[in-house]
């Protein structure tokens, strides 16, 4: 096994793939884990608006203003893909006024939760992702043809050879991999997608509670003009920088890098916890040494390890790239938001890209 895969996070925790542990143990690890900030509760009094992520609940925040009680189902500090709802987590949604979620695939669970919900719950649910326009999430996203034309180059080469090598049965898998992560969920990594799913939240809470229908439109529009200032920041200063190129721990810049003009590289694919191969790896220090890359992104909510070891073989730094799909508890105390997380991004790339 190569070195790097003993960082994959699939192998985090080998010992608690087998039921052997003692019950008493078991049962301090449940207790440990619901430790740390109380998820929120529902309320009598407002409208209850239960999302399946931080930036829809980030944006309902704002948007709903003192009307609204949000509540983000995953709990800060945890990666969503990692995440799957629990009993109050569904009781939750079947009880809320307003459910949203993302779409585009990126909540695995959210189609049988609300298959669940059907006959018994009365919660306006709302794709926040709707009307979207999505990108394909295979290869790098970016806007330079002559990399494009090189990659493809370089993928039609690797099929024949791995036909060669694994047959042709290895290479339908790869096929059938392919056309599962077809689609990139990470659609509100772009301002301007933010500014659609937060337009399609407030339509949502003006059709569930049109009494305050002013308030949500009045709430929009300032939440839409600081994304509107936030796209023209990322576009105005992107678009100055000497290099284009970024190398990130997991593909969720695309439609950041379609908007800005930038050359996505990641060591990883759409989750996480894919584990690159050793050809990966390859991949990425020959596009670091061809591009004179300074940086090598990792995300604050997975391990830090594969970065910083790739970046230690290739003689580069790491930094901080938020995906935003969720914040830590220490930008919980400290106020973070969607806006403020990105221009904290912004900055990273910024200074990366001289």
């Amino acid at each position: 096994m190569s070195r790097f895969n003993l960082f994959s996070r699939r192998f985090r925790f080998p010992w608690l793939r087998r039921s052997f542990l003692p019950l008493a143990l078991i049962a301090a690890l449940a207790v440990m884990s619901a430790c740390g900030k109380p998820q929120a509760a529902l309320v009598n009094d407002k409208i209850n608006v239960v999302t399946s992520f931080y930036p829809l609940y980030d944006f309902a925040s704002k948007i709903g203003g003192t009307h609204v009680n949000a509540v983000n189902v995953v709990p800060a500090g945890v990666e969503p893909h990692d995440w799957s709802p629990k009993g109050r987590d569904i009781q939750n949604i079947k009880n809320s006024q307003v459910f949203v979620y993302l779409g585009a695939g990126f909540e695995g669970w959210v189609n049988d939760t609300l298959e669940s919900l059907k006959t018994d719950s009365k919660s306006l649910v709302v794709e926040a992702g709707k009307g979207v326009e999505l990108i394909e999430g295979t290869g790098d996203a970016h806007n330079h043809e002559g990399e494009a034309a090189h990659q493809e180059e370089e993928a039609h080469a690797d099929e024949a050879a791995h036909k060669e090598e694994a047959g042709h049965d290895e290479a339908a898998h790869e096929e059938e991999a392919h056309d599962e992560h077809a689609v990139d969920p990470h659609v509100w990594l772009s301002p301007l997608n933010a500014k659609k799913i937060a337009e399609n939240i407030k339509n949502a809470l003006v059709q569930a509670d049109a009494a305050h229908q002013a308030d949500y439109e009045a709430n929009y529009k300032k939440l839409a003009a600081d994304l509107d200032a936030l796209h023209q920041e990322f576009k105005t200063k992107l678009a100055a920088v000497p290099k284009k190129e970024i190398v990130v721990t997991h593909q969720s810049f695309g439609y950041l890098a379609k908007e800005y003009g930038l050359v996505q590289k990641p060591i990883m694919g759409l989750a996480p916890d894919a584990e690159p191969t050793s050809k990966d790896l390859q991949s990425v220090l020959k596009f670091i040494k061809d591009n004179d890359v300074k940086y090598i992104f990792f995300e604050e909510l997975v391990s830090d390890k594969l970065a910083k070891t790739l970046a230690q073989d290739a003689g580069v730094q790491t930094a901080v790239l938020s995906p935003l799909e969720g914040l830590t508890e220490e930008q919980v105390q400290a106020g973070d938001d969607y806006v403020k997380v990105m221009k904290n991004n912004l900055n990273s790339l910024v200074k990366a890209l001289q």
